[in-house]
């Protein structure tokens, strides 16, 4: 049967409002007088809401990183739906068993089998499941600067507030504190750090640990780099200890960083990786948990205590396999690479000229603007994990009239673009955010918005 495309009627922009307001719950929101753009379309780096084009600064959720309406990963998608939409997980199919060699081929060291899921949360939460299995411990260690996704044992392992609607949360999360050269108490001393978190493991347990779980670049939590040396550390914990190390790579992996994987930064290999957003660009809802062949051995005569209906979607897995097939044929993880140059001179730039701006630090196309009340003492403009929202949403509004959209929370700006994003679009960009600062400028000299 012959491909056929057609454009879709106009969208009735008032009916799609209305049907949202008696109908959708929006995240993160109180619902009552919410307005949310209507998204009509897309392209590249670009969110389409009727005849307005609108910057996808953030890739979405970070997680566009083939930008909109990639033309190959939709007609994957288009073949796979006429072929087969669906086998049962129990059974197999090409396209679950191509992406999961694809992405063995890409991962770090000898990651080797993967159990997909429909998204982060879930790959977080079998990660979680299948180091307690694996080693018959319980406890897991995670940082308090990071966030791991929505679903139970998810929220609990997350350190910032969304996890709090959650409290009490699983039992056995147990955090410690990020090596953050730009705020911690280690300050850029990677061995004080390390030597905090083995303190931690020592109080709890060495016998007791399961898991040391990680974001390698802590995403809208704070955009923390860790030191260079960290990982290698953490890496040498576990070893000594028999503690599963566990890199949550959902926001990071795929080319985010300008590798792969985060984890390259540092020559590091897990265990346990999770992966999401990336894998398919979000076309289709995927994710999944890889881990090295001893945990993959185990299972081979341990029942994995898992299953899901939606694992290894057909429709899911086939959009993976043109979009990891897409980062190869058109060197997207080297385009992001540099990319991610220009954006930090960029970024740089603007930090000489706005007072507001502490800290600008990242890898590749995943950055974070940190806004201080003074420079010399650190002062957050807006307090991290508190109560207001005022300075970014004032900012966040500022670039939508700029037809910019960004992730903007508390004092961080997350400035994540598409992979595809070419340098003339980073400059719309940058010019956006040189305009909307002149907020953050205001407010941290007069306190006033």
């Amino acid at each position: 049967m012959a491909l056929t495309t057609r454009k879709s009627a106009a969208t009735d922009i008032d009916r799609v409002k209305q049907d949202t307001r008696d109908h959708v719950f929006i995240s993160w929101m109180a619902q009552g007088g919410i307005a949310p753009l209507v998204v009509t379309g897309g392209e590249g780096s670009w969110i389409h809401a009727g005849d307005r084009r609108i910057l996808d600064f953030s890739s979405t959720l970070v997680n566009t990183n083939l930008g909109h309406q990639h033309p190959k990963v939709i007609r994957a998608i288009q073949e796979q739906a006429e072929r087969l939409v669906y086998a049962a997980p129990g059974f197999t199919d090409e396209p679950r068993a191509t992406l999961a060699r694809m992405i063995a081929e890409v991962a770090p060291g000898d990651l080797t089998k993967t159990l997909f899921t429909t998204g982060g949360s879930e790959a977080v939460e079998n990660a979680i499941k299948m180091a307690r299995l694996y080693t018959g411990r319980q406890k897991v260690l995670t940082q308090w600067r990071s966030f791991h996704g929505q679903t139970a044992g998810a929220m609990t392992a997350g350190g910032d507030n969304r996890r709090w609607a959650n409290e009490p949360g699983i039992p056995g999360v147990v955090r410690f504190l990020n090596p953050d050269p730009y705020r911690s108490v280690f300050g850029n001393d990677v061995q004080k750090a390390l030597a905090h978190v083995e303190e931690v493991v020592w109080y709890e347990g060495p016998d007791q640990v399961a898991a040391i779980m990680c974001e390698p670049i802590v995403g809208a939590s704070g955009l923390i780099v860790p030191p260079d040396g960290f990982f290698q550390g953490i890496r040498a914990i576990c070893d000594r200890y028999g503690i599963v190390m566990i890199l949550d790579e959902v926001m990071t992996g795929f080319g985010r960083t300008g590798k792969w994987f985060a984890a390259e930064h540092w020559n590091v290999v897990p265990d346990v990786m999770t992966f999401a957003k990336g894998v398919n660009s979000g076309y289709v809802p995927l994710g999944g948990t890889i881990v090295d062949g001893p945990i993959a051995k185990h299972f081979d005569d341990h029942v994995l205590w898992h299953g899901l209906t939606y694992s290894g979607h057909a429709l899911a897995c086939a959009a993976g396999v043109a979009t990891v097939q897409a980062y190869k044929d058109e060197r997207v993880v080297e385009h992001a690479a540099a990319m991610g140059e220009v954006l930090g001179r960029g970024l740089r730039d603007l930090m000489a000229k706005h007072p507001s701006v502490g800290d600008v630090r990242g890898k590749g196309l995943m950055w974070g603007v940190e806004l201080v009340k003074d420079r010399g003492t650190k002062e957050m403009l807006e307090r991290w994990n508190g109560p207001s929202q005022r300075l970014a949403t004032a900012i966040r509004t500022s670039l939508m009239k700029r037809d910019v959209y960004m992730i903007c929370r508390w004092n961080l700006l997350v400035v994540a673009p598409p992979l595809v994003v070419t340098e003339d679009e980073l400059r719309t960009g940058l010019a956006a955010m040189d305009e909307a600062l002149a907020i953050a400028d205001k407010y941290a000299a007069t306190g006033e918005l």
